[in-house]
């Protein structure tokens, strides 16, 4: 006889691995994520500052890049769909998707425009942890021109007529903008398409997506309300964000405390962290999430599954040092090791 517990890591598993035979349009900003590592070797005499020997340097893609990177390691067939500027940054994106055979027609490239770049200087001795010391960022002045945003709207348009899913990652920085998510719901005839959302400043702009996945310092800044631990604030934070973008589920991801998911249909599952609490580095955890809980929904899972397989995700992904990704063996490997797991209230 099969434990219920059982019965849920198999239906799990079958989810992931179906992966391979869905496909999924990312709407993103597309960011290289810089890391250069510095030995420390003394302390400036022109300024009370440390003077790092250059030891590494490496460029990850980040944003709607990283969440690209992520479902191509999940083994879902990813169409990223963004703008890159004619500079070194923008090339090393590009060459990262063709290494992983992902399409990159729809990765435009403008030469007046500059390829997102955040830079992170982390210091350390040979063998001690690195610590990020400063970040620095570099980014386009204006947003893309007109010209630019219809191409992006045709790209996008054509891709999610073959996709299970749209995921929509807006960082602010203009190639994912709720006018455009509007005019490709309207317009591009997607039907019944799942449109999954992450926005990090205007959540409440955008209409008619099926499904979103903000953390808990964007809910607060979205509502202009403060969550804590109390669990009551969690669930009316939940259902106004439900009510007012007319969603059909949302995730509510909240760091060590795990996530909560909320849908039409059930009571809000409260889902515990997976892994350890001592988190290495949250860089890009949320770009994972968003990626996992998009392929779950697009393979048929309901709400509380794909959440349950974005939890995975990203507390394997919180462990990893830098922008990182989740492979769908390690997922697979998680799913076996400990059953999913809820909190109740």
């Amino acid at each position: 006889m099969m434990t219920k517990h059982s019965k849920e890591t198999d239906r799990l598993r079958k989810i992931v691995e179906a992966f391979p035979s869905i496909t999924v349009t990312v709407l993103g900003d597309l960011v290289a994520d810089e890391f250069v590592f510095g030995e420390i070797s003394r302390v400036s005499r022109e300024a009370p500052v440390l003077i790092l020997k250059h030891r590494e340097r490496s460029v990850t893609p980040g944003g709607g890049a990283n969440a690209t990177n992520n479902l191509a390691d999940l083994g879902v067939n990813v169409l990223p769909v963004g703008i890159v500027g004619d500079d070194e940054p923008g090339r090393l994106l590009v060459k990262h998707f063709r290494h992983k055979h992902i399409p990159i027609s729809g990765v435009l490239k403008d030469k007046n425009y500059i390829t997102v770049t955040k830079t992170r200087i982390l210091a350390g001795m040979t063998h001690t942890a690195r610590q990020q010391v400063v970040r620095v960022d570099r980014e386009p002045q204006g947003s893309p021109n007109q010209h630019l945003i219809r191409e992006v709207y045709l790209a996008a348009r054509n891709y999610a007529h073959v996709s299970d899913a749209l995921l929509v990652s807006d960082y602010g920085y203009g190639a994912a903008t709720p006018p455009l998510v509007t005019a490709l719901r309207e317009k591009g005839k997607l039907d019944s398409l799942p449109i999954i959302l992450d926005s990090r400043y205007r959540m409440l702009e955008y209409s008619g997506v099926t499904a979103a996945t903000p953390n808990e310092p964007e809910v607060e800044e979205a509502l202009g309300i403060r969550i804590g631990q109390d669990w009551s604030k969690v669930l009316s934070a939940g259902k106004e964000l439900m009510r007012r973008l007319k969603l059909q589920s949302l995730v509510i991801t909240r760091g060590r405390d795990g996530m909560v998911a909320f849908d039409t249909q059930h009571k809000p599952v409260d889902i515990p962290i997976f892994g350890s609490d001592q988190v290495t580095d949250v860089t890009g955890a949320g770009d994972t999430v968003i990626a996992a809980f998009t392929a779950a929904l697009a393979a048929g899972a309901t709400t509380e599954e794909a959440a349950q397989l974005a939890n995975y995700a990203g507390g394997i992904v919180v462990m990893k040092r830098g922008t990182a990704t989740v492979s769908q063996k390690e997922l697979l490997r998680a799913i076996d090791q400990s059953p999913p797991a809820t909190r109740s209230h």
